[in-house]
């Protein structure tokens, strides 16, 4: 009797906990959402996917949650965010809608999915469940791997197909066919030259040794920025920070403090030798 009190009961801990993290958990999946940059949508997905991660192991599931935190947190997850911050997604290509109605086909999917997520919550409030003892009675993954190629084993069977036809839809979707003759690169050289475009290398984005970062523009002879020395992605969101009215006026700064220094070098031995001849006279 007091191990079945045990199951249903919680402690003063575990509802901590929950409170918590679950709060963490709903707003990070929130901010997911609704950030306009793809890059901070991606960061609170995976904190919201490592909280996850923490429930797991703290009720028991240990072999899920090493899963969550190296597979999906760890792998999937960065992958994507390095995609992201590789390629590079403004805020403007999140409005275009690539496949007609997708946007009430999403609101219909986040429905039906709100209703599989409520019947599950209500189904496993009013049944009975045998706790963390008996289901990990001969360890965590051995249970885990009786219920999935036992009972669960349709469902197991039918998931792996969705995810191995959704590899393949996208592999087929991103290849590109070609249909013409991949040109050389003496005909790609010679194209640039008719074209009139920029021929030697771009210039290195960073102003003289003060600043070594991609998002500032390099400076010209005359002090203007150049516009090659960025990348257009950073320039498109924003990102791109003009120092060069600062290097303009430090340079100012820096040429009359040289003409100065010019003007007391250039004074100092006039003024000597014009008072070595006035002494020179009154010895006289």
């Amino acid at each position: 009797m007091s191990a079945q009190l045990a199951a249903y009961s919680t402690s003063t801990g575990e509802a901590f906990q929950f409170w918590v993290l679950g709060t963490v958990a709903v707003a990070g999946a929130l901010c997911t959402v609704f950030m306009r940059r793809a890059v901070h949508s991606a960061l609170c997905l995976a904190g919201t996917m490592i909280i996850l991660a923490v429930f797991y192991l703290a009720n028991g599931a240990y072999f899920l949650g090493v899963v969550q935190i190296v597979v999906y947190t760890g792998a999937i997850m960065m992958l994507f965010l390095f995609v992201v911050m590789l390629v590079g997604v403004t805020a403007a290509d999140s409005l275009k809608e690539t496949i007609k109605g997708q946007r009430w086909l999403a609101l219909v999917c986040g429905l039906g999915f709100g209703i599989l997520l409520t019947a599950g919550v209500g189904n496993a409030s009013l049944t009975e469940f045998a706790g963390l003892g008996q289901a990990n009675a001969n360890g965590n993954v051995e249970g885990l791997a009786a219920l999935i190629f036992t009972k669960y084993v349709f469902a197991f069977e039918i998931t792996g197909a969705l995810l191995i036809t959704a590899a393949v839809g996208a592999m087929v979707l991103t290849h590109r066919e070609r249909t013409e003759r991949a040109k050389t690169q003496r005909e790609l050289a010679e194209e640039r030259v008719r074209d009139g475009k920029h021929l030697p290398p771009l210039p290195a984005p960073g102003v003289y040794a003060r600043h070594n970062a991609v998002d500032i523009a390099g400076l010209l002879p005359d002090g203007t920025p150049a516009e090659l020395s960025v990348m257009q992605t950073l320039r498109q969101r924003g990102q791109i920070r003009d120092v060069s009215a600062e290097a303009i006026s430090d340079l100012k700064a820096l040429e009359q403090r040289s003409e100065d220094r010019l003007e007391r070098t250039n004074s100092g031995p006039g003024s000597g030798s014009a008072g070595g001849s006035n002494s020179g006279e009154a010895s006289k």
